[in-house]
């Protein structure tokens, strides 16, 4: 068996998401979604109602009293945030590992995957077709989900795939994956998404995200915002593993995305204050933000 291969079997084995993830990930995709339709959900889940009450009783969150109502947790979190509890929940072990063939730390992905979230959220309310920041959010969260599955096939490789990059045999870290794997996260990612039976175009997005333009053009715009999301997170906490910045910015970004030198850096600051209080909130961390 290939290595290729062993890597789709190990793809078919994911542990699945809980019903109630799923469904929260498909209600993103609706922009006319709202409270009602998440109590709805996260009411048939005990164990998910008892992570939402905790996460919003956490010592970030240094609330004058205990909230005890689950519509009162979702009202005061946000939707984003529940969907942030509910993924780190069910697929903690996934999220929260070590990535040892990225030399990345524990927790890395799903703190890179906080930060692009929240970063293609914001770029997308700049593209120039209409796009759901939402659902950008959503495509965020799950970018590079791939890793957790290429991270063992990859072990022991970094510094020749870093290699590769700086003498010119590979022209960024998916190539230099591709060249030793012949596959690379965005495909594992968005196989991942498909046997999870996620929504399009949510395994698109996963896929291209960082070849945005051989994305289709209905939802090429969505793709750059976390494309480019993707970028500034790398920038704003590149502590991510030896890919880190080792991926190229697509230049034709603005053909999709009308966005200003001013307009980056306000949503710089805006989302380095965002990452860090919800990374405070789920990893109760102290370092909350102001």
């Amino acid at each position: 068996m290939s290595v290729k291969e062993k890597i789709i079997e190990k793809v078919k084995h994911i542990p699945p998401l809980s019903e109630s993830a799923e469904k929260l990930i498909a209600m993103m995709n609706d922009p006319d979604h709202n409270i009602a339709s998440i109590l709805k959900i996260i009411n048939t889940d005990a164990a998910l109602t008892a992570r939402v009450l905790t996460v919003v009783n956490s010592a970030a969150l240094a609330l004058s009293e205990p909230i005890t109502s689950i519509s009162r947790a979702v009202s005061y979190l946000g939707d984003k945030k529940i969907l942030d509890i509910a993924l780190e929940f069910c697929i903690n072990d996934l999220l929260q590992k070590p990535l040892e063939g990225y030399e990345g730390k524990q927790g890395a992905l799903w703190q890179h995957n906080l930060c692009t979230a929240i970063a293609s959220k914001e770029i997308a309310r700049f593209t120039r077709t209409e796009t759901c920041p939402d659902l950008a959010y959503t495509g965020g969260i799950l970018h590079d989900m791939g890793k957790s599955v290429l991270s063992d096939f990859l072990r022991g490789t970094a510094a020749a795939c870093t290699a590769d990059i700086d003498t010119g045999n590979a022209s960024d870290y998916l190539a230099a994956e591709e060249k030793r794997l012949a596959t690379n996260h965005c495909h594992v990612g968005s196989a991942m998404a498909r046997v999870w039976g996620l929504p399009d175009p949510i395994p698109d997005i996963i896929k291209y995200h960082h070849h945005p333009e051989n994305a289709d053009t209905g939802i090429r715009g969505l793709v750059y915002a976390v494309h480019l999301g993707d970028i500034l997170a790398m920038n704003l906490a590149s502590d991510s593993g030896s890919d880190a910045l080792n991926y190229r910015l697509d230049s034709k970004y603005t053909e999709y995305i009308d966005i200003t030198p001013d307009n980056i850096l306000n949503i710089m600051l805006k989302v380095g204050d965002e990452y860090a209080y919800t990374k405070s909130l789920l990893l109760k961390e102290k370092d909350t933000a102001p």
